[in-house]
């Protein structure tokens, strides 16, 4: 192709037609056109060249800004977050407090309420046990000190003397003692305690039925105490016990 002649090349293809003068003239001619087109064209891609470079560049910077931009913001993130985490810790521990001060005020509160119902109980025993307890009488447990301590260790005194509540009447017609617990809400623990200490009696030769008194009761508390054969008062009436 002619754009890939040179100068030489080109007069001596043209020199036979045209003559060593004018061949010369020619080829000195088109070398001339041909050497300022590649100029012309370098020229415009040296151009294109620079041109993409600065937008490249351009777009580099803008990514670039836009990376410290994110890095900024990501930063501010951290520290929203951090500062978010310790007020959650904070107030997790708020909770925390305020949970075991509810619960000790709840632990007040059922003693406080326990406390009330047995001077209650204590005081109107004869009304609430009179249709099973006949002619009941209310005692102090260190009124029985001397029948119970020839027949117990000394532990076992000391659990006796711990009752809550003592009553001596008839059941069934049969002189019987009543002993047992008094608790606001009534578990497992009350249910143990008076079967134990109306065993202990029992073991001292005195007829003696375990009693528990409460406000509430879960049902599993109440089966519990129906296998203990340990009567029930509950919110004002004696629970039936279990017939075999």
């Amino acid at each position: 192709m002619v754009a890939f002649m040179d100068t030489l090349s080109i007069y001596e293809q043209f020199r036979a037609s045209l003559g060593e003068e004018k061949a010369k003239v020619f080829a000195q001619t088109l070398g001339t056109m041909i050497e300022e087109a590649k100029n012309a064209a370098t020229k415009d891609d040296l151009r294109l060249v620079h041109e993409s470079l600065d937008a490249s560049t351009a777009r580099l910077d803008r990514l670039e800004q836009t990376v410290e931009k994110l890095a900024e913001a990501q930063v501010r993130t951290e520290a929203r977050l951090d500062r978010l985490e310790q007020t959650v810790e904070k107030l997790a521990e708020r909770m925390d407090q305020l949970t075991a001060v509810v619960e000790k005020l709840v632990i007040r509160s059922d003693r406080h309420e326990g406390t009330l119902l047995e001077l209650k109980f204590r005081d109107r025993l004869p009304s609430y046990l009179g249709r099973y307890l006949r002619r009941a009488k209310v005692l102090q447990p260190a009124d029985l000190l001397d029948e119970v301590e020839a027949s117990l260790e000394s532990a076992e005194v000391d659990d006796f003397l711990r009752a809550d509540v003592l009553a001596q009447g008839t059941v069934d017609g049969e002189p019987t003692y009543v002993i047992g617990e008094v608790s606001y809400t009534a578990d497992a623990g009350d249910i143990e305690r008076a079967a134990r200490r109306a065993a202990l009696m029992r073991k001292a030769t005195l007829a003696a039925v375990g009693l528990v008194a409460c406000e509430a009761a879960r049902p599993e508390t109440l089966a519990y105490a129906r296998e203990q054969g340990v009567r029930v008062w509950l919110d004002g009436v004696l629970l039936a016990e279990r017939r075999e």
